[in-house]
């Protein structure tokens, strides 16, 4: 068999593989990108900041149905099978494009959906409503208090009227605190802004790199379809030669 064409089915087996590994992370990263941005929505005045997830999560699910379609190309070296998989190389290609884009325009929303709306919903907070229980769950989680730092706090209404810290402030390990400001030793004292946006950008960072690296598989199984289809052109169909994939 020429040594063109059996590299190249090579490399459709081994994409038809990455495929799948890729569909698992892509679905796991988006996955985690999504509960972010469901967890703490309340933080974010544009709704569609879930936008780049919820294609990753689609991007993952094709990714698996045309692994499996790869490695029947490559194995049958169907000219049926060879062009439906460059048209899907292509179209994915296309929207992992669109991904990327999306994803670097959001990180740059990010931090302006979270500066604009969080100072909202800290305002209301009153221990009880569901702008609370959003607050109490992000400082737990993040380990932060306020929004610029701990001392933002004494400027609202809560601490006006009930002289302490939310107790969603302080330090996991200390299980005494009660959130007075007379032992500020005892809380989580750096903001929750910064804390929040470097949290989502890092997520949305590793989306953007693998979904680069991915793409840039795909040129290269677009190109072995290429060299295959051309020489079957000139010498007809080129089987695999018996027990090589076994």
């Amino acid at each position: 068999m020429d040594c063109g064409v059996l590299t190249s089915k090579s490399i459709l087996l081994f994409i038809s593989l990455v495929f799948w590994a890729a569909g698992a992370v892509l679905t796991y990263v988006g996955a985690m990108l999504l509960s972010s941005f469901k967890n703490y929505s309340h933080f974010f005045e544009d709704k569609y900041t879930v936008l780049p997830s919820l294609v990753i999560i689609a991007i993952a699910f094709v990714m698996f149905v045309i692994g499996l379609i790869g490695c029947c190309a490559a194995l049958r070296e169907s000219r049926f099978a060879l062009g439906l998989f460059m048209i899907i190389l292509l179209i994915i290609f296309a929207a992992e494009v669109s991904a990327f884009v999306l994803g670097f325009i959001y990180r740059k929303q990010v931090h302006e959906g979270v500066n604009k709306s969080m100072a909202d919903v800290f305002a209301k907070y009153n221990g009880k409503n569901a702008e609370s229980r959003a607050v109490d769950l992000l400082q737990k989680e993040m380990m932060c208090c306020g929004i610029k730092n701990y001392t933002y706090w004494e400027t609202t209404e809560w601490f006006k009227e009930n002289k302490t810290f939310p107790l969603s402030c302080c330090k996991l390990q200390f299980s005494n605190c009660t959130g007075s400001p007379k032992h500020p030793e005892l809380l989580d004292q750096e903001g929750c802004e910064t804390k929040l946006e470097t949290g989502l950008e890092s997520i949305l960072s590793c989306a953007v790199l693998v979904i680069l690296g991915f793409a840039i598989i795909q040129l290269f199984g677009m190109m072995s379809i290429c060299v295959i289809g051309c020489r079957q052109k000139q010498t007809g169909y080129q089987p695999l030669p018996s027990g090589l994939y076994a």
